[in-house]
């Protein structure tokens, strides 16, 4: 390929995925989809809705991106997710930091940007804040402390993290196939238990479900197919076009507001280009302002006093530090890193739900005290 065809194909997959990002955003706002409202709906009134809406969403990534890999169009191993490294501590500690913040930041880095569409100015400060924290976390003061402390903990594994790939060496299965065996026994659990009761029938848990998965399917497969080019006319090597980790990447939103500020601060710099994260960062708000627009619905919210804006201001931090040290948020890990089956992913979001019920029972004791 030529630098033109090189030039033509990224601007392609830019586009695809800014695409997918209006729909992610369209959908999240109209369903209310959100991993802190599921958790927060069953602690307080043990409606279990939005749980069964984001394990459908984590059933059907699950079987797009191993059906992938069943086919050979992709393979875990191209992700950040499946490296052989195993950063167990950084995703307990991480998401556990993360549960944390977005409990006290009304939300995940997703939800505010679908909550800046509809014009909630607490949520533009949320993403000012993350993305700060974020990039400090990624090469900043924050960064010598992760890299010093929680990054130090590893296990070094013989091939990749991803289930597939750990089982192939024992059995001596092929990956491909085990990926879709696995893949496909996982996501029949989860639709089995989203069918369950009556609300995981609801025409808006399978919207917010098969809607939200089939588009971080659909960034999987823009990303690792129709974006890799076997071999980089400038590098000679094969490459990932259009990613900021130079793997195949899907939707996450810690990063890459970090990543999205960046470009917008230093516009000029022309080594600062548009990525998939960055246009997916943009493209979940915009697709939830074109929502609140057209159902009317769009209005300026602010905060409610100081402690609100120290609430914020925290929870913004830790999921920043948290966002990075766990490798994704309840989207990047929580269902695009599920969706590979790795390792990390599932102890990532075990940390994020920890210190979700964590930040809402410390909630609850305040205002019990009046505080």
């Amino acid at each position: 390929m030529t630098d033109t065809d090189i030039g033509a194909l990224n601007s392609q997959v830019l586009w695809t995925v800014l695409a997918l990002a209006l729909v992610f955003g369209v959908i999240a706002r109209r369903t209310r989809f959100c991993t802190l409202g599921a958790i927060s709906d069953v602690v307080a009134m043990g409606d279990w809705q939005r749980a069964r809406m984001w394990a459908l969403a984590v059933a059907t990534a699950m079987v797009g991106f191993n059906a992938m890999v069943a086919l050979g169009w992709v393979e875990a191993r191209n992700s950040l997710y499946a490296a052989p490294r195993l950063l167990w501590l950084s995703a307990l500690v991480g998401g556990a930091l993360f549960g944390l913040g977005m409990s006290l930041a009304s939300g995940c880095g997703s939800r505010n940007l679908v909550r800046l569409g509809g014009g909630n100015l607490k949520s533009l400060v949320v993403l000012l804040v993350l993305a700060i924290s974020a990039s400090a976390t990624l090469r900043g003061l924050t960064a010598v402390l992760r890299v010093e402390t929680v990054d130090r903990v590893r296990i070094e594994l013989p091939t990749g993290q991803d289930l597939p790939s750990l089982l192939a060496l024992p059995t001596g299965l092929p990956v491909t196939t085990l990926a879709a065996v696995i893949g496909g026994l996982l996501a029949c659990a989860l639709l089995a238990w989203v069918l369950r009761q009556p609300e995981g029938r609801s025409g808006e848990t399978w919207l917010g479900g098969l809607g939200i998965g089939a588009v971080i399917a659909a960034v999987w497969w823009v990303s690792g197919r129709l974006g890799y080019v076997p071999e980089d006319p400038n590098t000679l090597e094969p490459a990932f076009l259009a990613t900021n980790s130079r793997r195949m990447e899907s939707l996450s939103m810690v990063a890459p507001v970090a990543y999205a500020f960046e470009w917008i601060q230093f516009f000029s710099d022309k080594s600062r280009v548009l990525t998939v994260g960055i246009v997916a960062a943009f493209g979940v708000a915009a697709g939830a302002l074109a929502d609140a627009l057209v159902t009317r619905e769009f209005r300026w919210e602010g905060f409610q006093g100081v402690e609100d804006l120290g609430h914020h201001l925290v929870g913004a931090t830790l999921m920043g530090v948290g966002g990075v040290t766990a490798l994704g948020c309840t989207v990047g890990q929580g269902i695009s890193g599920v969706s590979t089956l790795s390792l990390g992913s599932f102890l990532a979001v075990g940390g994020i739900i920890a210190g979700t019920l964590l930040g809402l029972r410390w909630q609850r004791w305040r205002i019990e005290r009046g505080g």
